[in-house]
């Protein structure tokens, strides 16, 4: 894979910092916005808790969240032998134009996912049997083959009539973070779910919305900072560290994307002061600067945005976000469209340039990934010492720990 010049450079060990186990948080505080938060605005480290974020954040900002959600992805079958065979349902198989859309299929499917024990499944089909309530659902899944990283999984159940969002809704589990080390309990069911969760199709929580209650969004609406949504459909890809090869060799993950034309409307009139939840929310936003900088040159070009986009092009053909947001919005007139479905495989790290965001909510982040990479674009080096502060200071970790606020 050829690297663009500005990444070159880059060597993902100098992305590595210890994180011993006990720092990770396993389980999510008993009050959302009970976690602290870390602020650093180019000058300064301080501390507080999420509950007074509107107070740390600019009066009349735009925040920008992501409101996907995480569906029960993984599906457990017990053969007769007595083998437990894990199939974890990434994305629909084929050209289904809407992740929402596959999820809406009813009696049958095909679905990419990935196999655990697959050795133990040589062939036939295997079967499961749920109740929802006073419904009796049979699952039934059939490998129909073995794709490059994953396999085509074949899903048919009765009653027929029951949409397959329903169907993984009962019989399969959530889809927790492997380095949590845990199985799934009752709980998590609501916790590993932002309380503005609203379109199925993540395997993943997109965690730095994990902390918001309806109490801090009434202390934003307080201080004029107005809340708008996308969606991004979480991958499994985004738990993939980068290998032993480095950034050289590391392919991203492409993730659905859906936009709408109101969204697109309250930025440009707040493009100074846009504040993303989230590094599905920055990735999104970023990737839209993007398709709007190549709507310039082909009005008819499609939104999927490539993992080195950005890179290919040089300051002077940089354009203002306004003028790159008015490009989409003329895409949608033209086509007559209220919201714009697309994908991102967007790679974003040092040598990047940040066009649209001010300032970004997020969580700490493994070492060597790709999140930590897009973190150490908008800091700099200073992530370090960022980090080595929260780790000194009872921060917690990962997906349930605690928060960050990047001005």
């Amino acid at each position: 894979m050829n690297i663009p010049e500005k990444l070159s450079h880059l060597n993902i060990d100098d992305f590595a910092y210890p994180l011993p186990d006990e720092r990770i948080a396993k389980f999510p505080l008993e009050t959302r916005d009970d976690s602290k938060l870390l602020i650093y605005d180019g000058s300064a480290i301080k501390e507080d808790h999420f509950r007074n974020l509107a107070d740390n954040l600019p009066e009349g900002s735009t925040l920008v969240l992501n409101n996907t959600r995480v569906v029960h992805a993984r599906l457990f079958f017990r053969k007769e032998t007595g083998a437990t065979i894990e199939v974890f349902c990434l994305e629909p198989f084929g050209e289904m134009t809407e992740i929402q859309t596959a999820f809406q299929q009813k009696g049958m499917v095909d679905w990419r996912c990935l196999l655990g024990n697959a050795r133990r499944w040589k062939s036939g089909k295997l079967t499961g049997k749920f109740t929802y309530g006073d419904i009796a659902i049979t699952l039934q899944a059939e490998n129909i083959e073995k794709l490059t990283d994953d396999y085509r999984i074949r899903f048919s159940w009765e009653p027929a009539e029951m949409a397959f969002a329903g169907v993984l809704e009962c019989a399969g589990s959530v889809p927790l973070p492997p380095y949590l080390n845990r199985e799934a309990v009752v709980s998590d069911n609501d916790q590993y779910q932002t309380v503005f969760a609203q379109m199925d199709g993540s395997v993943a929580a997109p965690t730095a919305g994990l902390h918001f209650t309806p109490g801090v969004f009434e202390k934003l609406a307080a201080r004029n900072i107005s809340a708008q949504y996308l969606t991004l459909h979480v991958g499994a890809g985004t738990f993939k560290p980068v290998g032993k090869d480095g950034i050289r060799a590391h392919s991203m993950h492409s993730e659905q994307v859906i936009v709408t034309r109101n969204l697109l409307e309250q930025l440009m009139k707040n493009s100074e002061s846009i504040i993303a939840v989230g590094t599905t929310s920055v990735r999104t936003l970023e990737s839209l600067y993007w398709y709007g900088l190549k709507l310039e040159k082909d009005r008819n070009a499609q939104f999927i945005v490539h993992q080195y986009d950005p890179y290919l092009f040089s300051k002077e053909e940089y354009i203002p976000v306004e003028a790159a947001f008015g490009n989409i919005l003329n895409y949608l007139d033209k086509n007559n469209l209220d919201r714009l479905t697309g994908s991102t495989q967007m790679m974003v790290a040092p040598g990047y340039d940040y066009q649209v965001i001010s300032g970004m909510v997020t969580n700490f982040h493994q070492p060597r990934s790709t999140l930590l990479l897009l973190i150490a674009a908008w800091l700099g080096d200073r992530w370090k010492e960022i980090y080595d502060h929260a780790l000194k200071n009872d921060f917690r970790f990962l997906s349930y720990g605690d928060a960050c606020l990047f001005l």
